[in-house]
């Protein structure tokens, strides 16, 4: 999936990931696709909690060697 910015959250906790993903998608035009790296194990609960408050939408998510990736398109 091709994403107009990537957030490397990787090595953060919460609540660092979804603040950096805040900012980041403040920058995007609606439409346009985030991807979010993080290996906090926490971030798959705190990203579907905060898409769903921000009413963004969760396009996709996957996980790879230990790596969570949400792909976040601004609504």
């Amino acid at each position: 999936m091709k994403a107009t910015i990537t957030v490397d959250t990787k090595g953060m906790s919460c609540p660092l990931p979804i603040v950096k993903a805040k900012k980041a998608i403040d920058q995007l035009e609606v439409g346009q696709i985030m991807e979010v790296l993080s290996t906090d194990k926490g971030s798959v609960n705190d990203f579907q909690a905060w898409v769903k408050q921000t009413k963004q939408e969760l396009v996709r998510y996957e996980e790879d060697q230990g790596v969570h990736i949400f792909y976040v398109r601004k609504v």
